[in-house]
């Protein structure tokens, strides 16, 4: 089984958007998963999910609605999350260009 270590990243705006998938015939382990506060005056507040693709892109907040301070980090994982293939990890913000949701994952194939 190879392993594969990589980084993801995604500037959050008030939408939802995907930062990671998993790949096809893979199992991913989040190893890091955290919001920076890029704006240096206003808080932000930050929301980030996984989506199961085995059950029916069933959606579950890791954080939801969480106030970052300015110029701070919101450590969003206490642990890891295991990844499926099509498996998503996904953010947005309160503010546009505010917050960035940074990860690290050990790919297995």
């Amino acid at each position: 089984m190879a392993e594969t270590f990589k980084n993801f990243k995604l500037a959050l705006g008030t939408s939802s958007a995907t930062a990671y998938t998993c790949p096809a015939s893979t199992t991913a382990i989040v190893l890091l998963c955290q919001v920076a506060n890029v704006d240096g005056t206003n808080e932000a507040d930050a929301t980030v999910t996984w989506t199961d693709a085995s059950d029916s892109d069933a959606s579950t907040a890791l954080v939801s609605s969480v106030p970052v301070p300015a110029g701070s980090s919101l450590g969003v994982l206490s642990g890891k999350l295991v990844l499926e293939a099509g498996d998503t990890v996904a953010g947005l913000a309160s503010a546009a260009s505010d917050l960035v949701l940074s990860g690290s994952v050990v790919e297995m194939s």
